[in-house]
């Protein structure tokens, strides 16, 4: 059954370590996250794009494909089902289609604006017993056709999001979707400092998980963060296996490639990364 992402953040904030959302883009990637999580008996966050929902042919598809897998493969440890970065008429769909929790990407608005569709979903979620994420600061790079400069969120914009009662806060703080170019500068832990003591017990986000440096992931764990986002290293890592896989010339036999082996080695590297970051993020065992 799916849940809200609330009491698992909390109780990661209080724990000082931080929960893993990695985005889903089909049935392989959505497996091999729950198989992970449910062997190291950590709690995880199943995060969707728009752009993924299209692809995964709609939100409700996507719903039935998770809860199919909760109950089929024996998932006992929490799973929330969470709409990334998206619109107000994107979360209105997944509330409806039954996800447990969405995230409104208000950050490009101005803040009025922000924080009058934020008010709006918030009193949606809280009626339905969801969790909701808000965003203030864009993230930069981009991310399935979300784009973000980098900003480093105002501590005041962040607390005047924050005391509207949503249950994570997204903060910018120089953090990078996608790929970090060698002259990134890193996290800005000042900013970081300053609207954790704006927003107080808020549990906080770092979008752009990849590639970070393990020390400013602990770091910022300590800071406040109680949930961190993973993408792109799980795009790469599937891309790479498949690759590999499929310039060996296995299983071609005259017959072409079988579908289930050419994506069990992606799946496997999926696995493989998710467990990495599971461990970094301090959340084995957590569930």
């Amino acid at each position: 059954m799916l849940v809200s992402a609330k009491e698992m953040l909390n109780k990661a904030r209080d724990g000082k370590y931080a929960v893993g959302q990695f985005n889903i883009n089909n049935l392989e990637w959505t497996k091999s996250i729950l198989l992970t999580a449910e062997e190291l008996k950590s709690p995880v966050i199943l995060g969707v794009s728009e752009g993924a929902g299209k692809y995964m042919a709609g939100y409700k598809t996507i719903v039935g494909m998770v809860n199919g897998m909760l109950e089929e493969l024996n998932i006992t440890v929490p799973v929330a089902l969470h709409l990334d970065h998206g619109s107000y008429e994107g979360a209105m769909k997944c509330i409806e289609a039954g996800f447990s929790s969405v995230m409104f990407d208000g950050s490009h608005y101005p803040i009025a604006e922000n924080i009058e569709k934020t008010t709006a979903l918030v009193k949606i979620c809280n009626d339905k017993g969801l969790s909701i994420e808000a965003e203030v600061g864009s993230i930069g790079g981009e991310e399935d056709g979300v784009i973000g400069a980098g900003e480093c969120a105002d501590p005041k914009e962040c607390k005047a999001i924050a005391d509207l009662g949503v249950t994570m806060l997204a903060a910018g703080i120089g953090n990078i979707h996608g790929k970090y170019p060698e002259n990134w500068p890193g996290l800005s832990f000042e900013t970081l400092e300053a609207v954790k003591k704006e927003v107080g017990d808020m549990p906080l986000v770092l979008h752009g998980g990849t590639g970070i440096p393990a020390d400013m992931i602990k770091k910022a764990i300590s800071l406040g963060v109680a949930k961190i986002n993973v993408n792109t290293e799980c795009q790469l890592a599937f891309a790479e296996a498949t690759r590999k896989y499929i310039e060996a010339g296995k299983d071609q036999q005259g017959k072409g490639f079988d579908p289930r082996k050419l994506l069990a080695p992606g799946a496997d590297a999926i696995k493989a990364t998710v467990k990495e970051k599971m461990e970094l993020f301090g959340s084995v065992g957590k569930a």
